[in-house]
């Protein structure tokens, strides 16, 4: 019983490290989506074309997510001049008032989009877990996919990788 379990638990982990690596080797069109930033207004995926953009998926209720802020916050303000945008999309599921008061309090430099009604989360693959992190390149393609936090040290390689690609 116990040689079972560990066989499927050896095969279901080689099936998450098969779809991982699949997202990382091969860039793949973001999703047709329409952020709703917390000033009102929209802005679309078809705009992350031209600068190489992280789509943070997070709530205020996720430990992780806050925990890995300050390094987003950091990554954004290392590369931003460089071309490189933030957008992070708080969950249909957290309230509009926390999401408000967590990016006043915490002073972030990016946009920041409320996703109230989950449609953006189901575009970009059905999110469910925070965080989930997309890396968009220049030409508007997902090009890796993180669930929880990513290694910094290695997202900050990719997206030096990017910044210099035409």
């Amino acid at each position: 019983m116990k040689k079972a379990i560990l066989l499927t638990t050896g095969a279901l982990a080689l099936v998450v490290a098969a779809g991982a690596a699949w997202w990382s080797a091969k860039p793949v069109p973001a999703p047709e989506s329409t952020f709703v930033l917390l000033d009102g207004s929209s802005k679309s995926s078809a705009s992350l074309k031209g600068q190489v953009t992280l789509v943070n998926f997070w709530a205020t209720s996720c430990t992780t997510c806050v925990a890995e802020m300050p390094k987003v916050i950091a990554t954004y303000q290392k590369y931003h001049a460089k071309g490189f945008n933030t957008m992070a999309v708080a969950m249909s599921y957290d309230p509009p008032a926390y999401v408000v008061n967590f990016a006043q309090t915490r002073q972030l430099p990016f946009q920041v989009a409320i996703d109230n009604t989950g449609s953006v989360a189901k575009a970009w693959g059905d999110v469910q877990l925070t965080p989930t992190t997309y890396l968009v390149n220049k030409q508007g393609q997902i090009v890796k996919r993180y669930i929880g936090e990513p290694d910094f040290n290695e997202l900050q390689q990719l997206i030096e990788k990017l910044l210099i690609e035409t």
